[in-house]
């Protein structure tokens, strides 16, 4: 294994998309249309851009969009806060799959990511944030069903490990990220452990940020956003610090390999909430970053019906 990257101090970060977002979110490659599609959570805006026209493209959605996937036949399902919808990113057209199984006054999806065996996991956002009241559903040939309940206030992360028998998981609000045994035939998760837990002393001088949005590699490390923390993290499959990357911005939500070697690393991050002297510091809050990086994502399962 190479880890000549590992040795690098600094990676060359360019801009992808330079309007900002207000809240970035599951950046997610698409090799057919050699695009990269993400969602503006506050924005309401599903969004696409291909790298090498610079083309961008965005579809306005009817409640919050967090977590996205491909199909194969030219949809996007998108979780929103109402629920789930199909979105003909040919025709623009919007079809209804299943509504949210939740209060949508006190809830929302949050990350989403599809298994290889073509389910789509996504977990919601408990936003009153006064318990750990957030649950794990799985998109299952446009039937929805609840994986787990609780013992989480805000789930993020979600990522398999190369031979899909671990899937990671992260929960932003307690600063941890765990994982879990993945049967991927039966889609199921048994095993949970956690694999590291990060300083919740937002206070701290040195405070480091708190996990969100992640992907692995093609080696099965876990490179995940720490929100709040400037920094993207590269983990060993057992909670190792590989490398960090320093970001020139302070919220980074979510990353994802893309490019057709799958050798870009693109960063979506937030502007919504940040303070004026942290704009002004940080130009490049909420805009959409990429990097090449010396190691190989994985290929997205796309979603099937």
């Amino acid at each position: 294994m190479n880890h000549g990257a590992d040795s690098m101090k600094t990676l060359k970060i360019d801009v992808l998309h330079d309007e900002p977002m207000q809240v970035g979110e599951c950046p997610l490659w698409h090799d057919v249309e050699s695009a990269l599609y993400w969602v503006d959570i506050n924005g309401l805006t599903v969004n696409r851009v291909h790298p090498a026209s610079g083309k961008f493209s965005s579809w306005k959605m009817g409640s919050e969009p967090s977590a996205i996937a491909a199909d194969g036949e030219n949809n996007l399902i998108v979780a929103t806060r109402k629920g789930f919808i199909r979105l003909n990113t040919t025709s623009g057209e919007i079809t209804d799959i299943c509504p949210a199984p939740y209060d949508p006054a006190v809830n929302r999806f949050n990350d989403g990511r599809v298994d290889p065996a073509g389910r789509f996991w996504v977990g919601t956002m408990y936003e009153p944030r006064d318990k750990p009241a957030a649950e794990m559903y799985v998109l299952e040939r446009d039937k929805l069903r609840l994986a787990w309940s609780g013992g989480m206030t805000n789930s993020n992360g979600l990522a398999w490990t190369p031979d899909g028998g671990t899937m990671f998981h992260a929960d932003t609000t307690s600063h941890r990220i765990d994982c879990y045994d993945f049967d991927v035939a039966a889609g199921t998760v048994a095993n949970g452990r956690n694999l590291v837990v990060f300083s919740t002393d937002k206070s701290a001088a040195d405070y480091g940020g708190r996990p969100d949005g992640a992907a692995v590699d093609a080696d099965g490390n876990y490179w995940v956003a720490m929100f709040e923390g400037g920094r993207l993290l590269k983990l060993s499959p057992t909670g190792e610090l590989l490398r960090e990357v320093q970001l020139p911005l302070r919220c980074p939500t979510a990353v994802a390999f893309g490019g057709s070697d799958l050798r870009t690393l693109y960063v979506t991050s937030a502007s919504h909430g940040r303070s004026a002297a942290e704009m002004a510091q940080y130009p490049l809050t909420g805009k959409v970053l990429c990097m090449k990086v010396d190691v190989a994502g994985l290929v997205q399962p796309e979603y099937r019906r």
